[in-house]
């Protein structure tokens, strides 16, 4: 059977962050990488939907890649040939053309996760390292990046810009670190792998509730780096954290394809074997730093006493509050506020929650802000108020099922 041409972009998108990864650590060069992977994948939009996809995608892009790598390696020589002819006569033979492989062993044994270890350079800015490796590694167009890191996308391409130009002047090289640098470099690393899962856990844009290629491949990268740094409370956090966020994954989505909010979760569908896991990573992660816990441990913990809990009910919202409050002092973001807010409101109130909400500043361009405070002036029977925060919330951007939801609630002020 052909598949249809939305297939086959789903399926290229889905490999073009692994395949890009691949051709980086083998030309050093990510202009170039990016250029031959872009020319596999128009290749692969062209003949895939006509001919059928090739038993093995990935290799199929791998070496279209690496054969428009070659080639444009070697019309840069022949360019640079005939400048040099012109300048002092005829060059000395190219010799055969480069060799593209084998992989290297190097401490990180898999491409995605060395590239992204390498675009979290110490040179660069945290944010440039972290927008750079989601761009590039984790297959998100520049507009996703921008909305996973709340900046406006005529800003984060900017800062992309700058990145790459401050690699080539500074010929940062793309390489695996040696293994006494890999604990300085695990911060970026782990909210490049965060963000990813991110984006496909609440994706921003699309008609899936979840992206399930971008939240299995961050767990399989957070995975890896937990193999690699088996005793660090970061790498140990971010795993339990994705595994047990992922643990609800087949209960998010209903009828329809629509979006299904934690309270009302059909919690018998949850993957209770990745909660067990969850559990026991997040208390490795916990213990192997008592004094100041690490903030993926912490999210951990929180995601741990919902996933604990047999009802919504039955949440114990007062451990809630407390590790929010343990977070705050971790990463004070509004984000992190604005989700205190809400397990504040459980606990307290509406009013207490709505309060806390509307002292946050800074997220007047995220959609959430704007329909959590509908959800609480509803619940504080206050309909006008609320339908002008949903219609602030649907002016932003959502992905479909996220705008059907919030539409949906929205009518039901009406009724």
């Amino acid at each position: 059977m052909v598949p249809t041409g939305d297939a086959v972009a789903r399926l290229v998108r889905d490999e073009r962050a692994r395949v890009l990864a691949s051709l980086v650590r083998v030309t050093g060069s990510i202009d170039l990488a990016e250029d031959a992977t872009q020319d596999a994948t128009v290749r692969a939009l062209e003949t895939w939907p006509r001919d059928g996809v090739p038993d093995n995608p990935r290799a199929w892009l791998v070496v279209a890649a690496k054969r428009r790598a070659i080639d444009l390696m070697r019309r840069e020589g022949r360019r640079a040939g005939k400048e040099a002819e012109a300048v002092s006569g005829p060059p000395p033979d190219p010799g055969p053309a480069p060799d593209l492989g084998p992989d290297p062993d190097d401490v990180v044994r898999d491409d995605l996760l060395r590239l992204i270890f390498t675009c979290c350079h110490p040179a660069l800015s945290v944010e440039a390292q972290v927008a750079l490796a989601l761009r590039n590694l984790g297959g998100l167009t520049t507009p996703e990046v921008a909305r996973a890191l709340l900046v406006p996308e005529a800003t984060m391409a900017k800062r992309l810009t700058r990145a790459k130009r401050k690699i080539a002047q500074a010929r940062i090289p793309y390489r695996v670190p040696p293994a006494a640098e890999l604990p300085g470099r695990v911060a970026a690393v782990a909210a490049t792998i965060y963000l990813i899962f991110n984006e496909g856990y609440a994706a921003g844009a699309g008609d899936d509730v979840v992206r399930s290629s971008l939240t299995g491949e961050a767990i399989r990268l957070a995975r890896l780096l937990a193999e690699v740094m088996p005793d660090d409370p970061t790498a140990l956090g971010l795993l339990a954290l994705l595994v047990l966020q992922d643990a609800r994954r087949d209960a998010r989505a209903g009828a329809g394809g629509r979006l299904v909010l934690l309270a009302d979760q059909d919690r018998s569908r949850w993957d209770r074997d990745a909660i067990t896991e969850g559990v026991t990573l997040a208390g490795a992660a916990l213990r192997r730093a008592p004094g100041r816990p690490d903030p993926y441990a912490t999210q951990a913990a929180i995601a741990a006493c919902h996933a604990l809990a047999p009802t919504w009910a039955d949440t114990d919202w007062d451990a809630v509050v407390s590790w929010y409050d343990l977070l705050v002092t971790l990463q004070d973001t509004p984000v992190v506020r604005l989700n205190r807010a809400v397990a504040v409101a459980e606990r307290d109130g509406p009013e207490a929650g709505l309060a806390l909400v509307d002292a946050l500043d800074g997220l007047a361009a995220y959609p959430w802000w704007h329909a959590t405070r509908a959800e609480l002036l509803r619940r504080l029977d206050r309909p006008g108020e609320a339908g002008e925060a949903y219609d602030r919330a649907l002016d932003l951007p959502l992905s479909d099922p996220q705008a059907d939801h919030l539409r949906r609630r929205r009518a039901d002020l009406a009724r």
